[in-house]
């Protein structure tokens, strides 16, 4: 059972904000899917399923020490690497690239939870390091998250590649690394950048031109952002008004449920709604870094600050490649885009964040 005195220090705020992103989700995926229109409520019940679902798994998470998952890393991360080998042989492709395993009648992105494994096994490593003072001391976990990353790539999913790199960068500059060691790693990726365009897919180049000028393609890989921009443009100050948004209802707007939700909220509750958006995500990401600084040990911080990476990573990017400012990389919106594997990852997230919180302080008897 968990001790009552625990419950004092679970931030109710947080968990709040995220359920109020939840709505507000359900009720622009029923207007990006359609669902008035075709009478259709498939992805707004699954969307609905997936939050109370995640929403059980983050009580649960909250029943136990998040100390204990530290002795349960190597176990984790190993899982972690067969799943998502698993899924170059037997996975479904979907959108160009291979990331899905079919269970029954549903669909899970294990590279949606490889990023939490990522995060607790990636804490374990550097908890144990006062800090990064040379390059060696960089080989364990960049082969760490190395591994994994190419597992992805391999897929190919560049946008969750990405989310690992986001993650290690932030948790590494919080575990004590020295400038000219840091400032090294950074160089040396910038370094690769001509080797790693040259491995990309084709489609995957052609959206990094598009992100310079769109009018390269307007019909092709620069039809998406070319439309989001439209459509976030159209709705002004006030919107125009849920199920009313023409780049949305007339079919212009591609993946508007999924990777282009922003958009759908940029046209039909104008600058209001997409500023509110973002001030709950500012809310949000506050109250993770209140956590983060409270912990009571070094292996929570890494956790809090893993995850806050993860999700600032998420958002920036997604809401950038809606306005132009970043390349189409095809990550979800937090809490927001449709995706019942993604959803459940983020609330489990949540629910680590809560635990370090609720046990940020020691309980005496």
């Amino acid at each position: 059972m968990l001790n009552k005195k625990l419950w004092k220090n679970f931030d109710f705020g947080l968990l709040i904000t995220v359920i109020l992103i939840c709505a507000l989700s359900i009720v622009v995926i029923s207007s990006a899917s359609h669902a008035i229109e075709t009478g259709s409520y498939k992805k707004v019940i699954v969307q609905s399923f997936a939050i109370l679902f995640g929403i059980i798994l983050l009580f649960i998470i909250t029943l136990f020490d998040y100390n204990q998952i530290s002795r349960l890393s190597k176990i984790i991360y190993i899982l972690n690497i067969l799943v998502l080998i698993s899924v170059l042989f037997v996975g479904k492709v979907s959108n160009g690239a291979q990331s899905w395993i079919h269970i029954g009648p549903i669909d899970i992105q294990p590279s949606e939870f490889s990023k939490i494994a990522i995060i607790l096994t990636l804490a374990n490593t550097f908890k144990d390091m006062d800090e990064v003072r040379s390059f060696k001391d960089l080989i364990g976990p960049l082969i760490h998250v190395g591994i994994p990353f190419i597992i992805v790539m391999l897929q190919p999913d560049l946008g969750t590649a990405l989310v690992f790199i986001a993650i290690f960068i932030g948790m590494l500059f919080i575990s004590g690394v020295r400038p000219k060691v840091f400032g090294g790693l950074i160089a040396a990726g910038l370094a690769m950048l001509p080797v790693a365009y040259k491995i990309l897919k084709p489609y995957q180049r052609n959206r990094l031109l598009s992100f310079i000028n769109p009018n390269l393609d307007p019909m092709g890989s620069g039809y998406h952002v070319i439309q989001s921009k439209i459509a976030i443009g159209s709705g002004m100050f006030w919107g125009k008004g849920l199920y009313n948004g023409s780049q949305t209802q007339l079919y212009y707007l591609p993946e508007a449920w999924t990777d282009f939700i922003y958009s759908v909220v940029g046209e039909e509750l104008g600058f209001i709604g997409a500023a509110s958006l973002i001030l709950l995500y500012g809310i949000m990401l506050y109250k993770c870094w209140r956590i983060a600084f409270m912990a009571k040990d070094k292996y929570g911080y890494l956790i809090a600050v893993g995850i806050i990476s993860m999700f600032t990573f998420h958002i920036f990017e997604n809401i950038g490649m809606t306005v132009g400012i970043m390349p189409i990389t095809g990550i979800p919106l937090p809490f927001m885009s449709y995706g019942g594997s993604s959803i459940v990852a983020n609330m489990i997230a949540i629910g680590l964040l809560l635990n370090v919180g609720m046990r940020r302080q020691k309980i005496n008897f």
